[in-house]
């Protein structure tokens, strides 16, 4: 066997060799990949603390990993923790061993005292080892791995933390007649709110604006780290290609004029970003682009039945006023109309009650268990 580092046609390759044509395992577009793990990131600005290791083993690309330090996290909440991340491997404890090795011995090296994942790339990304659901294929932006993984890792001195479920909803099954109580519906009727949607035209300034909510929203939320416009931008930037205006949804309040006779720009006060599930797409492209890829772009979008609610927020000063739930029933009504059949939701915590509430409210399934595995890394002699 033979550690290689940086070396990011062994990367790429790693999990299509460790897991075969059969896995519900779906890997991340080629260029997008590559593009995430260099410089221009800007998660690793300035002192670029990352780094990605394959093992090959008889010339194979069989297992891979990456390890960086999220310096805004550890900051934030003052933690001295490396995350790794793209833990992809085979079932083979030894691999698994030369890998996780390699990720403690760069934590070490940068001084952190705990090594813990997966994260791909922050907790705003896909995280999480998968610990159950694994006959459910995932949606976009949720984590996948082989029932061994955890194995591999409890085996390699980690532990299990922070419980989390994905979900999956069956959209025309849905009442969303239930979803609202009376007095709730009056959100739809207020004069003072503006409904529209995330489109092409103007999608930095739709951008923008769903960044602020963001921050706003998840400002309390366990792990949560506000971004940057770089960095939000560099991970969002290529999602007006594929948004469909049809299902997601951004809400203003509409300003006042004031008494000098200007009108101040209207307020975004909530946002929820729904977007196509990709999935299907990218396992038929093999993850790479191709002068083919644009034709099955288009016969996927003549065909797409499954969407994925990457995250929704409402500013602190209108949460507990139902425009979270008008927003939910908004979301729904929506994807009935454009014909979508099931609605995937991204990680959701144990800790998070009222999302789970909401989970409830629209008789989600649960999809996969996941949890994050931690481990104390000690000074070697």
């Amino acid at each position: 066997m033979e550690l290689v580092e940086r070396n990011f046609g062994a990367f790429f390759d790693a999990p299509f060799n460790a897991y075969g044509p059969n896995s519900l395992y779906v890997s991340p577009m080629k260029p997008d990949l590559k593009r995430f793990l260099s410089d221009a990131n800007p998660l690793f600005q300035p002192n670029k603390k990352y780094t990605y290791f394959a093992v090959l083993k008889d010339g194979k690309a069989v297992g891979r990993i990456t390890a960086h330090i999220h310096e805004k996290s550890n900051e934030r909440h003052q933690w001295n923790r490396a995350y790794f991340g793209f833990f992809d491997c085979i079932y083979d404890l030894e691999v698994a061993r030369l890998l996780l090795g390699a990720a403690e011995d760069w934590a070490r090296k940068q001084g952190c005292t705990e090594l813990i994942g997966n994260f791909n790339l922050t907790a705003m990304q896909q995280i999480g080892i998968i610990t159950d659901g694994f006959d459910n294929q995932p949606y976009l932006d949720q984590a996948y791995n082989p029932p061994y993984v955890p194995k591999m890792l409890e085996a390699l001195g980690y532990s299990s933390t922070f419980p989390m479920t994905t979900f999956e909803v069956d959209v025309p099954a849905v009442d969303i007649e239930t979803l609202l109580k009376p007095h709730e519906k009056e959100f739809f009727k207020d004069n003072d709110l503006e409904w529209g949607n995330i489109k092409p035209r103007g999608f930095a300034k739709s951008l923008m604006d769903t960044l602020q909510i963001l921050n706003a929203g998840f400002a309390q939320n366990p792990m949560f780290v506000p971004l940057t416009k770089e960095e939000f931008f560099f991970q969002a930037k290529d999602m007006m290609w594929i948004v469909d205006e049809r299902i997601n949804s951004i809400v203003y309040q509409k300003s006042k004029v004031g008494g000098d006779g200007i009108k101040q720009p209207d307020e975004c006060v909530a946002v929820s970003v729904c977007i196509p599930d990709l999935n299907p797409l990218i396992k038929t492209t093999k993850s790479k682009l191709t002068p083919l890829t644009l034709f099955q772009y288009l016969k996927f979008k003549r065909n797409r039945e499954r969407a994925i609610i990457i995250f929704g927020s409402v500013r602190p000063d209108f949460q507990g006023k139902a425009l979270g739930p008008a927003m939910v029933y908004h979301m729904l009504s929506s994807l009935k109309k454009a014909g979508y059949k099931k609605l995937g939701i991204t990680w959701v915590a144990d800790v998070n009650r009222a999302s789970l509430r909401v989970m409830e409210k629209m008789n989600a399934r649960k999809l996969h268990r996941s949890h994050l595995f931690t481990k104390p890394l000690e000074a070697r002699a």
